[in-house]
């Protein structure tokens, strides 16, 4: 029925979501060469996104430190941004403007292995990702690396974009074919499977790209990020499909990652050199 749905509507609907659309390119592409143009819409004021990002952002922090969670262990907190502190300058080789950003780095006492950074470069690192991965710093270094490329490239407003221009080409399947719930439910499946999954894990693969040139650039050895997955593996045992996930697969991850990893080592002996 997807399958059916989806053949039926394409042409008109992606070209009225087309006409909304712009194509920017936030970064440069750098020596892994990520140079996709990006879809987004004017509909989805950027301004407005990053100030909600911001507010998140303390919303997060603040609960935390209600709960005694932020920054409790003040070595790991100094770890934490002793990394960031090396790998925030090396934007400008993507993005000269984000150096200016107003950063910030905490760390979240929680069992969850998880890290993020929000649009203007708030970062937070969760204490389950030090502490089940018994993480080195050049993998840490790799973590963060790939959490600030999310930012460089404004992924939250493309995926915003994404939602936006899935939310009003449904509606328009919905008013044209008189559509009832069954139906509407189904030509979202059929929309996270054809758009939106595949759009994540490409996201996700240019976050690595970047990440692992980032951590070169700051002098942490970029091929950590391959051992970083292979723990990453084994704790998570066995995943779902790539196909349904919106993250590669571990094994398509290290492979893309191997061979970019060794693209940037020539910028990782230069940094050693220096340091």
């Amino acid at each position: 029925m997807a399958i059916s749905l989806a053949r039926a509507v394409p042409v008109w609907l992606l070209c009225g979501i087309a006409v909304a659309c712009a194509t920017v390119q936030t970064t440069a592409p750098g020596t892994v060469g990520v140079d996709r143009k990006q879809t987004v819409s004017p509909l989805v004021n950027r301004d407005a996104l990053n100030k909600q990002a911001a507010s998140q952002y303390r919303q997060v922090v603040n609960t935390a430190e209600q709960k005694k969670a932020l920054n409790v262990d003040h070595v790991q907190t100094e770890r934490v941004r002793r990394i960031a502190a090396r790998l925030t300058p090396t934007v400008a080789a993507f993005r000269p403007d984000a150096v200016g950003w107003h950063w910030e780095v905490n760390v979240l006492t929680s069992k969850e292995v998880n890290a993020w950074c929000m649009p203007g470069g708030k970062i937070a690192v969760y204490s389950g990702l030090i502490d089940q991965l018994k993480i080195t710093d050049d993998e840490l270094a790799a973590v963060m690396g790939h959490e600030i490329a999310h930012a460089l490239r404004e992924h939250a407003w493309e995926r915003a974009s994404q939602a936006m221009n899935a939310q009003i080409g449904l509606t328009v399947i919905g008013i044209a074919l008189g559509a009832s719930g069954s139906t509407m439910d189904m030509a979202g499946m059929a929309y996270q499977a054809m758009f939106a999954l595949p759009n994540s894990r490409e996201q996700e693969t240019e976050a690595d790209r970047i990440g692992v040139e980032l951590a070169a650039r700051a002098g942490y050895d970029p091929r950590a990020a391959i051992s970083l997955w292979d723990k990453m593996g084994r704790l998570a045992g066995n995943s779902q499909p790539q196909w349904l996930s919106t993250h590669p697969s571990q094994a398509s991850r290290q492979k893309d990652l191997a061979v970019y990893s060794a693209k940037v080592m020539p910028l990782y002996e230069q940094a050693t050199e220096r340091r």
